[in-house]
């Protein structure tokens, strides 16, 4: 292995040239193929990567191979590095790439990658890319369902209240809740008319003498939903 050198030289029309340009050497470093079964899933969490390692991945001496995956913007065309990992690494041991926008579509693919340490500093040499992952990032993906609902009885004088109290849904894109009350034997029925945005909720139509079923449901700044959470009872003296 050694180095290959490139230099410039520019002709006019009638073949002249004023020189050749400075030259720059680039080590010459062998590289693996990508992976054959590059694939990339948009989940909940982020977009998910799997491939198969090469059969053949000793390396030469000094030499660490890796994969690269590259995510580029189609609107834009704009690469951005998204993930890098040792082929010896299984693919799950990358973590999902979360960085993209909702609603946008991006071209992924997955390169290998030679480094060698070459005077105190790490050169790297790119292999040939696999062929490109189109994934349209549509946010399909409710939030987590609102979980520890609890229902409590309070009066002040005439006024008859149930209190609600949830443990707080942590998505990011989190828009707030909605929140569903039935009677027994009965269908759940929504009681906000807006998105409540703190995990608490007064129900102040409540009729002496009833039980109460509350469940709470989440939403996302798209309008995906989640599953109602299980039901609290609450029993109106």
């Amino acid at each position: 292995m050694g180095d290959v050198t490139y230099t410039v030289e520019v002709l006019n029309r009638d073949h002249r040239s004023a020189g050749f340009s400075n030259r720059v050497a680039v080590p010459a470093m062998p590289t693996l193929p990508p992976p054959v079964d590059f694939r990339a899933e948009l989940t909940a969490s982020g977009v998910m990567f799997r491939w198969t390692t090469a059969a053949d991945t000793a390396a030469s001496p000094g030499i660490q191979y890796h994969y690269r995956i590259y995510r580029r913007d189609e609107s834009s065309g704009r690469d951005a590095i998204v993930g890098e990992s040792s082929v010896t690494e299984p693919a799950s041991a990358l973590s999902p790439d979360a960085a993209f926008e909702w609603e946008k579509t991006y071209l992924y693919r997955i390169t290998s990658l030679s480094t060698k340490l070459v005077n105190g500093g790490e050169v790297q040499v790119e292999g040939d890319d696999s062929p490109s992952i189109r994934i349209i990032a549509h946010d399909v993906f409710p939030p987590a369902v609102p979980s520890g609902v609890q229902a409590v009885y309070s009066g002040e004088g005439q006024k008859l209240f149930v209190d609600l109290i949830w443990g707080p849904v942590t998505d990011a894109d989190l828009a707030g809740y909605n929140i569903y009350r039935r009677e027994e034997g009965g269908s759940p029925a929504k009681l906000n008319a807006e998105i409540v945005k703190s995990p608490a909720y007064r129900d102040p139509a409540v009729v002496s003498g009833k039980v109460y079923l509350y469940s709470v449901s989440a939403v996302d700044v798209r309008g995906n939903e989640s599953a109602r959470s299980d039901e609290a009872s609450e029993s109106v003296p």
